[in-house]
């Protein structure tokens, strides 16, 4: 079965980097699914979670800020404004991190202010969705 390798980088340095069968992505056009062979694909992402679907049959959730989704034929690489494993995510750091956006949106005053805070806002949205949704208990 072919496989795709899969490297997941952000600012603060390397997040994930292994084997896939698939991987899906919150792409800006709605989630892409990413088989190995896939057609070269540069697009970019929006905040939410991106999927690895690994040889074994495991799903590794990550929460991505946002960047840029790099497909080649059997390589995927994410370059993620901000990207967090699964196992890392915290649901009161994601909380606290969106009342202080909507804190500074409450007390935005100029346009570019205003739009640094609904981005701010919708990425730490995206984030504690992401958490509660890995925090939930599983309908397997």
């Amino acid at each position: 079965m072919p496989q795709l390798h899969v490297d997941i980088v952000s600012a603060e340095g390397h997040i994930h980097s292994g084997a896939a069968e698939m991987v899906f992505a919150p792409a800006e056009m709605g989630e892409v699914g990413i088989a190995p062979r896939h057609a070269p694909l540069l697009t970019r992402l929006k905040p939410g979670t991106l999927r690895v679907k690994t040889p074994d049959g495991q799903e590794l959730p990550f929460f991505v800020s946002g960047g840029i989704l790099e497909v080649q034929p059997y390589l995927v690489t994410v370059l993620a404004d901000a990207a967090l494993h699964g196992k890392d995510a915290d649901e009161a750091a994601a909380l606290k991190a969106k009342q202080e956006a909507e804190e500074k949106l409450a007390g935005a005053k100029t346009q570019v202010d205003i739009a640094k805070a609904q981005a701010a806002l919708v990425e730490a949205a995206a984030r504690l969705e992401f958490v509660r949704k890995l925090n939930a208990p599983s309908h397997h």
